[in-house]
Formats: C-alpha cells, structure tokens, sequence
C-alpha cells in the first residue's frame, strides 16, 4: 500500500507534537545527547530495532555521545509521511530509557 506525502501544515502540525525533532530540508530530524559513547551506541542498536519492525528506516549519525536522525519515505518520492513520524514517536519512547535528552 503506497503512502501519501504530507502536508506542510501537516508536517508541521505533527512537529509541534514532537518536542525536539524539527524539519531540515525534506526530512524531520531530532539529535539526542546520551552519557556516553557507550550509552549512544546502545541507543543505535535500539533504534535499528525499531526500523525493522516498522520496515522504515532513517539515517542514523553516531557521534561520542550522540545520535542523530534524518528521515523521510524513499517510497513516497522522499517526501515526509506518516510513517516518519511513527517512527519519530517511537524513538522517542524509547530514548527515555537510555537517558538521551
């Protein structure tokens, strides 16, 4: 089943849910800062989780004590969908239990 690009309203309506993620160019990104290189790897692999079984993936920058994400939806021409921000809200549920901020 093909998804359907957002709106601009849209994106923005469903960024203002989403504390700390914001629109760069045609993606939604969000950068957390963890305790560690350790602590920031561990969230990677977390992360990595949840792409799979959403079947929907981002790009992921580690740094030393940092994660970054870009996403949109290659299958929707680049654009943002739903699925971004199911996937954003996601992470965010589980970058509480890393203690990412």
């Amino acid at each position: 089943m093909p998804v359907e690009p957002l709106s601009q309203k849209d994106v923005e309506e469903r960024l203002a849910e989403l504390p700390g993620w914001s629109l760069a160019g045609d993606r939604i990104t969000r950068s957390f800062r963890l305790g560690s290189h350790f602590a920031a790897a561990a969230m990677v692999v977390h992360v990595a989780q949840i792409q799979e079984e959403l079947g929907h993936h981002s790009e992921l920058t580690l740094g030393y004590n940092t994660l970054s994400l870009a996403v949109n939806t290659h299958s929707a021409g680049g654009a943002i969908t739903a699925l971004d921000f199911d996937l954003a809200r996601r992470v965010e549920e589980s970058a509480v239990g890393h203690g990412a901020v």
